[in-house]
Protein backbone atom coordinates (compact mmCIF):
# COMPACT_ATOMS: atom_id res chain seq x y z
CA UNK A 1 0.00 0.00 0.00
CA UNK A 2 2.90 2.31 0.82
CA UNK A 3 4.04 3.02 -2.80
CA UNK A 4 0.37 3.93 -3.77
CA UNK A 5 -0.36 6.13 -0.69
CA UNK A 6 3.34 8.18 -1.66
CA UNK A 7 2.38 8.27 -5.26
CA UNK A 8 -1.13 9.88 -4.52
CA UNK A 9 0.29 12.13 -2.35
CA UNK A 10 3.36 13.31 -3.55
CA UNK A 11 1.71 15.99 -6.19
CA UNK A 12 -0.24 17.52 -3.59
CA UNK A 13 2.56 18.19 -1.53
CA UNK A 14 3.04 20.99 -4.27
CA UNK A 15 -0.30 22.24 -4.17
CA UNK A 16 -1.43 25.67 -3.97
CA UNK A 17 -3.84 24.30 -0.67
CA UNK A 18 -2.39 24.78 2.15
CA UNK A 19 -5.49 22.17 3.71
CA UNK A 20 -4.33 19.45 1.30
CA UNK A 21 -0.67 19.95 2.01
CA UNK A 22 -1.61 19.98 5.97
CA UNK A 23 -3.61 16.62 5.39
CA UNK A 24 -0.54 14.82 3.25
CA UNK A 25 1.64 15.74 5.53
CA UNK A 26 -0.85 13.98 8.88
CA UNK A 27 -1.32 10.93 6.75
CA UNK A 28 2.25 10.44 6.29
CA UNK A 29 2.97 11.61 10.63
CA UNK A 30 1.09 8.75 10.90
CA UNK A 31 2.34 6.06 8.01
CA UNK A 32 6.19 6.92 9.79
CA UNK A 33 4.53 6.29 13.23
CA UNK A 34 2.91 3.03 12.91
CA UNK A 35 5.44 1.62 10.02
CA UNK A 36 8.97 2.69 11.20
CA UNK A 37 11.31 2.61 8.07
CA UNK A 38 8.26 1.79 5.97
CA UNK A 39 9.27 5.52 4.12
CA UNK A 40 12.80 4.82 3.23
CA UNK A 41 12.70 3.98 -0.70
CA UNK A 42 9.91 7.06 -0.96
CA UNK A 43 12.42 10.35 0.28
CA UNK A 44 13.10 11.52 -2.74
CA UNK A 45 9.49 11.72 -3.70
CA UNK A 46 9.02 13.27 -0.10
CA UNK A 47 12.05 16.02 0.26
CA UNK A 48 10.84 18.76 -2.34
CA UNK A 49 7.13 18.86 -1.18
CA UNK A 50 8.78 19.52 2.25
CA UNK A 51 11.30 22.13 1.11
CA UNK A 52 8.50 23.59 -1.01
CA UNK A 53 5.89 24.17 2.70
CA UNK A 54 8.78 25.12 4.49
CA UNK A 55 10.21 27.86 2.19
CA UNK A 56 6.90 28.75 -0.20
CA UNK A 57 5.92 32.70 1.01
CA UNK A 58 2.35 31.84 1.58
CA UNK A 59 2.76 28.92 3.85
CA UNK A 60 1.36 29.63 6.86
CA UNK A 61 2.36 29.30 10.01
CA UNK A 62 0.73 26.18 10.88
CA UNK A 63 1.47 24.72 7.52
CA UNK A 64 4.95 25.10 8.64
CA UNK A 65 4.75 23.44 11.86
CA UNK A 66 2.84 20.87 10.52
CA UNK A 67 5.58 20.35 8.03
CA UNK A 68 8.57 20.30 10.70
CA UNK A 69 6.84 18.06 12.97
CA UNK A 70 6.60 15.30 9.94
CA UNK A 71 9.99 15.77 9.43
CA UNK A 72 10.69 14.85 13.17
CA UNK A 73 8.90 11.85 13.08
CA UNK A 74 10.60 10.77 9.72
CA UNK A 75 14.25 11.19 10.84
CA UNK A 76 13.15 9.90 14.45
CA UNK A 77 11.82 6.83 12.56
CA UNK A 78 13.75 5.74 9.62
CA UNK A 79 17.81 5.05 8.96
CA UNK A 80 20.66 7.98 9.00
CA UNK A 81 21.87 7.00 5.22
CA UNK A 82 18.42 7.32 3.16
CA UNK A 83 18.83 11.22 4.17
CA UNK A 84 22.28 11.81 3.61
CA UNK A 85 21.66 12.74 -0.22
CA UNK A 86 18.83 15.16 0.51
CA UNK A 87 21.38 16.94 3.28
CA UNK A 88 22.00 19.77 1.36
CA UNK A 89 18.73 20.86 0.27
CA UNK A 90 16.89 19.65 3.80
CA UNK A 91 19.03 21.68 5.46
CA UNK A 92 18.97 25.48 4.65
CA UNK A 93 14.89 25.79 5.24
CA UNK A 94 15.20 24.15 8.40
CA UNK A 95 17.78 26.33 9.84
CA UNK A 96 15.87 29.44 8.13
CA UNK A 97 13.07 28.29 10.76
CA UNK A 98 14.49 28.60 13.53
CA UNK A 99 15.54 32.56 12.86
CA UNK A 100 11.58 32.90 12.52
CA UNK A 101 9.77 35.00 14.65
CA UNK A 102 7.25 33.00 16.23
CA UNK A 103 8.30 30.92 19.00
CA UNK A 104 5.93 27.91 17.66
CA UNK A 105 7.88 27.34 14.51
CA UNK A 106 11.49 28.16 15.97
CA UNK A 107 10.30 25.39 18.45
CA UNK A 108 10.08 22.51 16.38
CA UNK A 109 12.58 23.68 14.00
CA UNK A 110 15.27 23.17 17.05
CA UNK A 111 13.94 19.78 17.69
CA UNK A 112 14.42 18.82 13.70
CA UNK A 113 17.53 20.45 14.06
CA UNK A 114 18.93 18.50 17.14
CA UNK A 115 17.35 15.10 14.99
CA UNK A 116 19.48 16.27 12.06
CA UNK A 117 22.64 16.29 13.67
CA UNK A 118 22.09 12.75 14.75
CA UNK A 119 21.27 11.97 10.84
CA UNK A 120 24.39 13.50 9.17
CA UNK A 121 27.22 12.39 11.73
CA UNK A 122 25.80 9.17 13.84
CA UNK A 123 28.44 8.39 16.28
CA UNK A 124 26.93 4.89 16.81
CA UNK A 125 28.18 3.36 13.46
CA UNK A 126 30.65 4.03 10.50
CA UNK A 127 29.78 6.34 8.11
CA UNK A 128 30.99 7.81 5.04
CA UNK A 129 28.96 11.26 4.54
CA UNK A 130 30.88 14.58 5.25
CA UNK A 131 29.42 16.25 7.82
CA UNK A 132 31.68 19.31 7.70
CA UNK A 133 30.07 21.37 5.11
CA UNK A 134 26.70 21.90 7.16
CA UNK A 135 28.29 22.68 10.62
CA UNK A 136 28.80 26.53 10.79
CA UNK A 137 25.07 26.29 9.53
CA UNK A 138 23.65 24.53 12.19
CA UNK A 139 25.74 26.15 14.77
CA UNK A 140 25.39 29.44 13.88
CA UNK A 141 21.61 28.78 13.43
CA UNK A 142 20.86 27.41 17.10
CA UNK A 143 23.77 29.68 19.03
CA UNK A 144 21.96 32.73 18.11
CA UNK A 145 19.25 31.35 19.81
CA UNK A 146 20.91 30.17 22.70
CA UNK A 147 22.85 33.84 23.36
CA UNK A 148 19.08 35.20 23.00
CA UNK A 149 17.75 36.07 26.37
CA UNK A 150 14.15 37.02 25.57
CA UNK A 151 12.80 34.42 24.08
CA UNK A 152 10.07 32.23 25.15
CA UNK A 153 10.79 28.70 27.91
CA UNK A 154 10.39 26.33 25.95
CA UNK A 155 12.49 28.02 22.89
CA UNK A 156 15.40 28.37 25.02
CA UNK A 157 15.20 24.77 26.64
CA UNK A 158 15.60 23.14 23.10
CA UNK A 159 18.13 25.78 21.69
CA UNK A 160 19.88 24.44 24.96
CA UNK A 161 19.00 20.40 24.25
CA UNK A 162 19.79 20.96 20.72
CA UNK A 163 23.48 22.56 20.99
CA UNK A 164 24.02 19.96 23.33
CA UNK A 165 23.57 17.94 20.81
CA UNK A 166 25.44 19.54 18.22
CA UNK A 167 28.54 19.52 21.02
CA UNK A 168 27.92 15.68 21.53
CA UNK A 169 28.03 15.04 17.59
CA UNK A 170 30.48 17.27 16.14
CA UNK A 171 32.36 19.24 18.88
CA UNK A 172 35.66 18.13 17.29
CA UNK A 173 34.97 20.32 14.25
CA UNK A 174 33.93 23.23 16.58
CA UNK A 175 37.76 24.43 16.84
CA UNK A 176 37.33 27.73 18.67
CA UNK A 177 33.66 28.22 19.05
CA UNK A 178 33.43 25.06 21.32
CA UNK A 179 34.98 26.93 24.45
CA UNK A 180 32.47 30.16 24.52
CA UNK A 181 29.94 27.70 23.95
CA UNK A 182 30.47 25.67 27.02
CA UNK A 183 30.55 29.05 29.15
CA UNK A 184 27.18 29.80 28.10
CA UNK A 185 26.12 26.57 29.47
CA UNK A 186 27.40 27.68 32.53
CA UNK A 187 25.52 30.98 32.58
CA UNK A 188 22.55 28.70 31.77
CA UNK A 189 23.45 26.36 35.04
CA UNK A 190 22.97 29.41 37.11
CA UNK A 191 19.54 30.19 35.91
CA UNK A 192 16.84 28.34 37.97
CA UNK A 193 14.06 28.32 34.19
CA UNK A 194 17.00 26.60 32.24
CA UNK A 195 19.24 24.96 35.08
CA UNK A 196 17.83 21.27 34.39
CA UNK A 197 17.53 21.04 30.79
CA UNK A 198 21.45 22.86 31.00
CA UNK A 199 22.47 19.63 33.43
CA UNK A 200 20.88 16.71 30.74
CA UNK A 201 22.87 18.83 27.72
CA UNK A 202 26.09 18.21 30.09
CA UNK A 203 25.60 14.64 30.73
CA UNK A 204 25.08 13.59 26.73
CA UNK A 205 28.14 15.95 26.04
CA UNK A 206 30.20 14.66 29.05
CA UNK A 207 29.17 11.30 27.50
CA UNK A 208 30.13 12.02 24.06
CA UNK A 209 33.00 9.37 22.41
CA UNK A 210 34.44 12.59 20.71
CA UNK A 211 36.01 13.20 24.26
CA UNK A 212 35.02 16.66 24.62
CA UNK A 213 37.45 19.38 26.26
CA UNK A 214 34.94 20.27 29.62
CA UNK A 215 37.74 21.28 31.49
CA UNK A 216 37.22 25.28 31.34
CA UNK A 217 34.22 25.03 32.51
CA UNK A 218 34.40 22.11 35.57
CA UNK A 219 35.93 24.11 38.45
CA UNK A 220 32.93 26.57 38.50
CA UNK A 221 30.73 23.78 37.31
CA UNK A 222 31.64 20.96 39.66
CA UNK A 223 30.34 23.18 42.67
CA UNK A 224 27.40 24.50 41.08
CA UNK A 225 26.02 20.98 39.90
CA UNK A 226 26.64 19.84 43.80
CA UNK A 227 24.84 22.99 45.07
CA UNK A 228 21.89 21.23 43.22
CA UNK A 229 21.40 18.15 45.27
CA UNK A 230 20.64 20.16 48.27
CA UNK A 231 17.52 21.26 45.92
CA UNK A 232 13.94 20.15 46.86
CA UNK A 233 13.32 19.44 43.02
CA UNK A 234 13.86 16.06 42.84
CA UNK A 235 13.75 15.66 38.78
CA UNK A 236 17.19 18.03 39.21
CA UNK A 237 18.67 15.52 42.11
CA UNK A 238 18.27 12.89 39.76
CA UNK A 239 19.74 14.68 36.53
CA UNK A 240 22.40 15.51 38.71
CA UNK A 241 23.80 12.83 39.99
CA UNK A 242 23.52 11.42 36.33
CA UNK A 243 25.64 14.06 35.28
CA UNK A 244 28.39 13.76 38.25
CA UNK A 245 28.67 10.13 37.49
CA UNK A 246 29.76 10.26 34.21
CA UNK A 247 31.80 13.48 34.54
CA UNK A 248 33.53 11.19 37.00
CA UNK A 249 33.69 8.47 34.70
CA UNK A 250 34.80 9.97 31.88
CA UNK A 251 36.70 12.69 33.55
CA UNK A 252 38.57 12.01 36.23
CA UNK A 253 42.16 13.16 35.61
CA UNK A 254 40.87 16.51 35.09
CA UNK A 255 39.02 16.55 38.33
CA UNK A 256 40.94 18.33 41.53
CA UNK A 257 39.73 16.70 44.88
CA UNK A 258 38.33 19.55 46.37
CA UNK A 259 35.94 19.77 43.81
CA UNK A 260 35.13 15.86 44.41
CA UNK A 261 34.64 17.05 48.19
CA UNK A 262 31.99 19.52 48.13
CA UNK A 263 30.22 16.90 46.06
CA UNK A 264 30.83 13.97 48.42
CA UNK A 265 29.23 15.92 51.44
CA UNK A 266 25.82 16.26 49.71
CA UNK A 267 25.65 12.48 49.15
CA UNK A 268 24.75 11.24 52.97
CA UNK A 269 21.61 13.07 52.71
CA UNK A 270 20.62 11.86 49.41
CA UNK A 271 20.16 8.22 51.21
CA UNK A 272 17.04 7.46 52.26
CA UNK A 273 14.23 5.12 52.55
CA UNK A 274 11.19 8.39 51.93
CA UNK A 275 12.73 8.13 47.96
CA UNK A 276 14.39 4.96 46.74
CA UNK A 277 15.02 5.59 43.12
CA UNK A 278 17.02 9.12 44.82
CA UNK A 279 19.14 6.74 46.83
CA UNK A 280 19.86 4.36 44.01
CA UNK A 281 20.99 6.77 41.79
CA UNK A 282 23.24 7.96 44.69
CA UNK A 283 24.44 4.59 45.88
CA UNK A 284 25.50 4.27 41.85
CA UNK A 285 27.33 7.20 42.25
CA UNK A 286 29.01 6.00 45.51
CA UNK A 287 29.96 2.93 43.33
CA UNK A 288 31.49 4.93 40.64
CA UNK A 289 33.75 7.22 42.82
CA UNK A 290 34.84 4.28 45.14
CA UNK A 291 36.54 2.69 41.91
CA UNK A 292 37.94 5.89 40.74
CA UNK A 293 38.44 7.95 43.70
CA UNK A 294 39.10 5.30 46.94
CA UNK A 295 40.80 8.23 49.21
CA UNK A 296 38.17 10.34 48.86
CA UNK A 297 35.27 7.38 49.50
CA UNK A 298 36.82 6.61 52.70
CA UNK A 299 36.77 10.34 54.28
CA UNK A 300 32.74 9.91 54.18
CA UNK A 301 32.46 5.92 54.55
CA UNK A 302 31.12 6.37 58.11
CA UNK A 303 28.17 8.67 57.43
CA UNK A 304 27.12 7.34 54.22
CA UNK A 305 27.30 3.67 55.57
CA UNK A 306 25.43 4.95 58.50
CA UNK A 307 22.79 5.43 55.95
CA UNK A 308 23.03 2.62 53.79
CA UNK A 309 22.60 0.09 56.89
CA UNK A 310 19.41 1.63 57.58
CA UNK A 311 18.53 0.97 53.62
CA UNK A 312 19.36 -2.59 54.08
CA UNK A 313 17.49 -3.15 57.10
CA UNK A 314 14.54 -1.46 55.89
CA UNK A 315 11.64 -3.51 54.85
CA UNK A 316 10.98 -1.23 51.89
CA UNK A 317 14.38 -2.28 50.10
CA UNK A 318 14.06 -4.19 46.87
CA UNK A 319 14.85 -4.74 43.29
CA UNK A 320 16.91 -1.31 41.79
CA UNK A 321 17.50 0.20 45.30
CA UNK A 322 19.33 -3.45 46.40
CA UNK A 323 20.95 -3.79 43.59
CA UNK A 324 22.76 -0.68 43.65
CA UNK A 325 24.05 -1.34 47.26
CA UNK A 326 25.55 -4.62 46.16
CA UNK A 327 27.49 -3.24 43.74
CA UNK A 328 28.45 -0.64 46.61
CA UNK A 329 29.59 -2.92 49.02
CA UNK A 330 31.69 -5.33 46.53
CA UNK A 331 33.57 -1.72 45.27
CA UNK A 332 34.13 -1.12 48.95
CA UNK A 333 35.55 -4.20 50.25
CA UNK A 334 37.86 -4.49 47.17
CA UNK A 335 39.22 -1.27 48.75
CA UNK A 336 41.18 -2.50 51.22
CA UNK A 337 40.63 0.09 53.77
CA UNK A 338 40.53 -0.44 57.45
CA UNK A 339 37.24 0.92 58.01
CA UNK A 340 35.94 -0.56 55.32
CA UNK A 341 37.23 -4.21 55.38
CA UNK A 342 35.40 -7.69 55.09
CA UNK A 343 34.92 -8.19 58.87
CA UNK A 344 33.70 -4.53 59.43
CA UNK A 345 31.08 -4.33 56.73
CA UNK A 346 30.01 -8.35 57.66
CA UNK A 347 29.77 -7.09 61.14
CA UNK A 348 27.73 -3.94 60.63
CA UNK A 349 25.42 -5.83 58.28
CA UNK A 350 24.29 -8.69 60.79
CA UNK A 351 24.40 -6.40 64.21
CA UNK A 352 20.80 -5.87 64.18
CA UNK A 353 19.70 -9.84 64.42
CA UNK A 354 23.04 -11.20 66.27
CA UNK A 355 22.26 -8.09 68.46
CA UNK A 356 18.56 -9.43 69.49
CA UNK A 357 18.94 -11.09 72.41
CA UNK A 358 17.51 -14.61 73.32
CA UNK A 359 17.01 -18.08 71.58
CA UNK A 360 13.28 -17.45 72.46
CA UNK A 361 13.35 -13.59 70.85
CA UNK A 362 10.60 -13.52 67.24
CA UNK A 363 12.28 -11.72 64.33
CA UNK A 364 13.62 -8.73 64.55
CA UNK A 365 14.01 -6.83 61.72
CA UNK A 366 11.09 -7.37 58.86
CA UNK A 367 11.00 -10.80 56.88
CA UNK A 368 12.33 -8.38 53.72
CA UNK A 369 15.29 -7.07 55.52
CA UNK A 370 17.00 -10.65 56.14
CA UNK A 371 16.49 -11.40 52.12
CA UNK A 372 18.47 -8.12 51.55
CA UNK A 373 21.25 -8.46 54.68
CA UNK A 374 21.91 -12.22 52.89
CA UNK A 375 21.59 -11.03 49.26
CA UNK A 376 24.71 -8.09 50.90
CA UNK A 377 26.56 -10.87 52.80
CA UNK A 378 26.73 -13.73 49.77
CA UNK A 379 28.10 -10.27 48.01
CA UNK A 380 30.92 -9.48 49.61
CA UNK A 381 31.42 -13.40 50.32
CA UNK A 382 31.72 -13.52 46.38
CA UNK A 383 34.04 -10.16 46.37
CA UNK A 384 36.66 -11.84 49.08
CA UNK A 385 36.92 -15.40 47.85
CA UNK A 386 39.11 -16.31 50.77
CA UNK A 387 36.62 -15.50 53.09
CA UNK A 388 33.89 -17.20 52.15
CA UNK A 389 34.70 -20.71 53.64
CA UNK A 390 35.21 -19.12 56.80
CA UNK A 391 31.87 -17.04 56.76
CA UNK A 392 29.96 -20.14 55.46
CA UNK A 393 31.51 -22.54 58.55
CA UNK A 394 30.26 -19.89 60.64
CA UNK A 395 26.38 -19.69 59.31
CA UNK A 396 26.66 -23.66 59.53
CA UNK A 397 27.47 -23.26 63.35
CA UNK A 398 24.96 -20.60 64.06
CA UNK A 399 22.67 -22.95 62.39
CA UNK A 400 23.30 -25.41 64.88
CA UNK A 401 23.74 -23.92 68.11
CA UNK A 402 20.92 -24.70 70.59
CA UNK A 403 21.88 -20.93 71.69
CA UNK A 404 20.98 -19.31 68.52
CA UNK A 405 17.62 -17.03 68.32
CA UNK A 406 15.62 -17.86 65.00
CA UNK A 407 16.69 -14.84 63.95
CA UNK A 408 20.37 -15.77 63.67
CA UNK A 409 19.16 -19.30 62.34
CA UNK A 410 16.87 -17.41 59.45
CA UNK A 411 19.71 -14.90 58.65
CA UNK A 412 22.55 -17.67 58.42
CA UNK A 413 19.84 -20.07 56.42
CA UNK A 414 18.94 -17.01 54.10
CA UNK A 415 22.78 -16.22 53.71
CA UNK A 416 24.02 -19.97 52.85
CA UNK A 417 20.79 -19.70 50.27
CA UNK A 418 22.15 -16.61 48.46
CA UNK A 419 26.31 -18.37 48.75
CA UNK A 420 25.11 -21.78 47.24
CA UNK A 421 23.35 -20.25 44.72
CA UNK A 422 26.30 -19.42 42.93
CA UNK A 423 28.97 -21.73 44.68
CA UNK A 424 29.33 -25.17 45.01
CA UNK A 425 29.35 -25.55 48.67
CA UNK A 426 29.88 -29.68 48.78
CA UNK A 427 32.96 -28.77 51.28
CA UNK A 428 30.22 -28.67 53.95
CA UNK A 429 29.88 -31.98 54.93
CA UNK A 430 26.78 -31.79 57.46
CA UNK A 431 24.77 -29.13 55.50
CA UNK A 432 21.93 -31.54 54.44
CA UNK A 433 21.50 -32.91 57.76
CA UNK A 434 21.32 -29.32 59.31
CA UNK A 435 19.02 -28.03 57.07
CA UNK A 436 16.75 -31.38 56.98
CA UNK A 437 17.19 -31.06 61.25
CA UNK A 438 15.48 -27.54 60.81
CA UNK A 439 12.67 -28.85 58.96
CA UNK A 440 11.80 -30.14 63.11
CA UNK A 441 11.97 -26.39 64.44
CA UNK A 442 9.31 -24.60 66.57
CA UNK A 443 9.76 -21.96 64.47
CA UNK A 444 7.52 -21.71 61.00
CA UNK A 445 10.37 -18.73 59.84
CA UNK A 446 13.31 -21.01 60.56
CA UNK A 447 11.37 -24.28 58.83
CA UNK A 448 10.53 -22.25 55.89
CA UNK A 449 13.84 -20.40 55.24
CA UNK A 450 16.10 -24.24 55.79
CA UNK A 451 13.58 -24.88 52.72
CA UNK A 452 14.57 -21.80 50.61
CA UNK A 453 18.33 -22.66 51.88
CA UNK A 454 18.07 -26.65 50.58
CA UNK A 455 16.54 -25.21 47.59
CA UNK A 456 19.42 -22.51 46.64
CA UNK A 457 21.95 -24.80 47.63
CA UNK A 458 21.45 -27.30 45.23
CA UNK A 459 21.18 -24.91 42.37
CA UNK A 460 25.09 -24.27 43.26
CA UNK A 461 25.16 -28.34 42.86
CA UNK A 462 22.54 -29.93 40.88
CA UNK A 463 24.21 -33.42 40.64
CA UNK A 464 24.33 -34.61 44.57
CA UNK A 465 21.54 -32.10 45.88
CA UNK A 466 18.69 -33.01 43.10
CA UNK A 467 18.55 -36.76 43.15
CA UNK A 468 18.77 -36.09 47.38
CA UNK A 469 15.85 -33.86 47.10
CA UNK A 470 13.58 -36.21 45.11
CA UNK A 471 14.70 -39.11 47.55
CA UNK A 472 13.61 -37.28 50.90
CA UNK A 473 10.39 -36.26 49.41
CA UNK A 474 9.47 -40.03 48.18
CA UNK A 475 10.79 -41.31 51.68
CA UNK A 476 9.78 -38.11 54.46
CA UNK A 477 6.06 -37.49 53.99
CA UNK A 478 5.69 -35.62 56.59
CA UNK A 479 8.41 -32.87 55.25
CA UNK A 480 6.82 -33.06 51.81
CA UNK A 481 5.61 -29.69 51.63
CA UNK A 482 8.90 -28.39 52.38
CA UNK A 483 10.90 -30.29 50.33
CA UNK A 484 8.66 -29.78 47.32
CA UNK A 485 9.32 -25.72 48.45
CA UNK A 486 13.31 -26.55 48.25
CA UNK A 487 12.31 -28.11 44.87
CA UNK A 488 10.34 -25.30 43.60
CA UNK A 489 13.40 -22.94 43.74
CA UNK A 490 15.33 -25.30 42.08
CA UNK A 491 13.56 -25.14 39.57
CA UNK A 492 12.71 -21.80 39.46
CA UNK A 493 16.96 -20.74 39.95
CA UNK A 494 18.74 -23.10 37.64
CA UNK A 495 19.51 -22.56 33.65
CA UNK A 496 17.30 -24.66 31.97
CA UNK A 497 20.38 -26.72 30.06
CA UNK A 498 21.90 -27.51 33.71
CA UNK A 499 18.34 -29.00 34.80
CA UNK A 500 17.42 -30.63 31.53
CA UNK A 501 19.26 -33.87 32.75
CA UNK A 502 16.44 -34.29 35.89
CA UNK A 503 13.56 -33.11 34.03
CA UNK A 504 11.95 -36.37 33.49
CA UNK A 505 12.56 -37.52 36.98
CA UNK A 506 11.06 -34.98 38.33
CA UNK A 507 8.34 -34.93 35.90
CA UNK A 508 7.02 -38.41 36.96
CA UNK A 509 7.95 -37.08 40.54
CA UNK A 510 5.04 -34.46 40.76
CA UNK A 511 2.50 -36.35 39.05
CA UNK A 512 2.58 -38.92 41.96
CA UNK A 513 2.04 -36.19 44.40
CA UNK A 514 -0.49 -33.78 42.22
CA UNK A 515 -3.34 -35.73 43.51
CA UNK A 516 -2.60 -35.13 46.99
CA UNK A 517 -5.52 -33.96 49.33
CA UNK A 518 -3.81 -31.04 50.90
CA UNK A 519 -4.71 -28.30 48.76
CA UNK A 520 -1.28 -26.24 50.16
CA UNK A 521 1.17 -29.29 48.66
CA UNK A 522 -1.13 -29.77 45.01
CA UNK A 523 -0.44 -25.84 44.33
CA UNK A 524 3.50 -25.98 45.19
CA UNK A 525 3.40 -28.96 42.72
CA UNK A 526 1.18 -26.87 40.63
CA UNK A 527 3.75 -24.02 40.53
CA UNK A 528 6.77 -26.29 40.22
CA UNK A 529 5.21 -28.17 37.16
CA UNK A 530 4.58 -24.84 35.31
CA UNK A 531 8.21 -23.45 35.82
CA UNK A 532 9.33 -27.08 34.72
CA UNK A 533 7.44 -26.78 32.07
CA UNK A 534 8.90 -23.61 30.61
CA UNK A 535 12.41 -25.52 30.70
CA UNK A 536 11.03 -27.41 27.56
CA UNK A 537 7.56 -26.08 26.12
CA UNK A 538 8.06 -28.03 22.81
CA UNK A 539 7.97 -31.00 24.59
CA UNK A 540 6.62 -30.41 28.09
CA UNK A 541 3.29 -28.12 27.36
CA UNK A 542 1.65 -31.00 25.45
CA UNK A 543 2.23 -33.68 27.77
CA UNK A 544 0.77 -31.49 30.43
CA UNK A 545 -2.33 -30.87 28.16
CA UNK A 546 -2.78 -34.43 27.99
CA UNK A 547 -3.25 -34.79 31.93
CA UNK A 548 -6.20 -32.34 31.70
CA UNK A 549 -8.41 -35.77 30.88
CA UNK A 550 -7.08 -37.40 34.06
CA UNK A 551 -9.87 -39.06 35.98
CA UNK A 552 -9.12 -37.30 39.27
CA UNK A 553 -10.52 -33.87 39.44
CA UNK A 554 -7.62 -32.98 41.92
CA UNK A 555 -5.07 -33.51 39.16
CA UNK A 556 -7.34 -31.84 36.63
CA UNK A 557 -7.20 -28.83 38.97
CA UNK A 558 -3.41 -28.97 39.74
CA UNK A 559 -2.63 -28.83 35.56
CA UNK A 560 -4.65 -25.95 34.62
CA UNK A 561 -3.39 -23.85 37.87
CA UNK A 562 0.39 -25.66 36.80
CA UNK A 563 -0.45 -23.64 33.01
CA UNK A 564 -1.04 -20.08 35.61
CA UNK A 565 2.95 -20.63 35.98
CA UNK A 566 3.74 -20.59 32.43
CA UNK A 567 2.48 -16.81 31.97
CA UNK A 568 5.20 -14.72 32.81
CA UNK A 569 5.03 -10.78 32.18
CA UNK A 570 8.37 -11.17 30.06
CA UNK A 571 7.95 -12.63 26.23
CA UNK A 572 9.33 -16.11 26.59
CA UNK A 573 10.10 -18.95 23.90
CA UNK A 574 6.36 -20.36 25.37
CA UNK A 575 4.19 -17.30 24.57
CA UNK A 576 3.59 -19.07 20.74
CA UNK A 577 2.89 -22.71 22.09
CA UNK A 578 0.00 -21.19 24.94
CA UNK A 579 -1.55 -19.64 22.02
CA UNK A 580 -2.89 -23.16 20.75
CA UNK A 581 -4.02 -23.84 23.91
CA UNK A 582 -5.48 -20.65 25.68
CA UNK A 583 -8.91 -19.59 24.68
Amino acid sequence: QVPNIVKALHKQLKEKSIKSRQGCFSLLTELANVLPGCLADHIPALVPGIVFSLSDRSSSSNMRIDTLSFLHVLLCNHQPEVFHPHIKSLLPPVVTCIGDPFYKITSEALLVTQQLVKVIRPLDKSCTFDAKPYVKDLFLGTLKRLKAADIDQEVKERAISCMGQIIYNLGDHLSTDLQPTLKIFLERLKNEITRLTTVKALTLIASSPLKIDLRPILGEGLPILASFLRKNQRALKLSTLTALDILVKNYSDSLKLTMIESVLTELPALITENDMHVSQVAITFLTTLAKVYPSCISKISCSVLAEIFQLVHSPLLQGGALNAIIDFFQALVLMKTGTTGYPELMKQLTAPVYSSGSAGASLTLHKQAYHSVAKCVAALASACPKEAPATVNQFVQDVKSPKSSPAVQVLAFLSLAEMGRTTNLSAQRELKTVILEAFASPSEEVKSAASYALGNVSVGNLKEYVPFILKEIESQPKRQYLLLHSLKEVISSSLADSLSPYVEDIWALLFKHCECTEEGTRNVVAECLGKLTLVNPAELLPRLRKQLSAGSPHARSTVVTAIKFTIADQPQPIDALLKGCIG
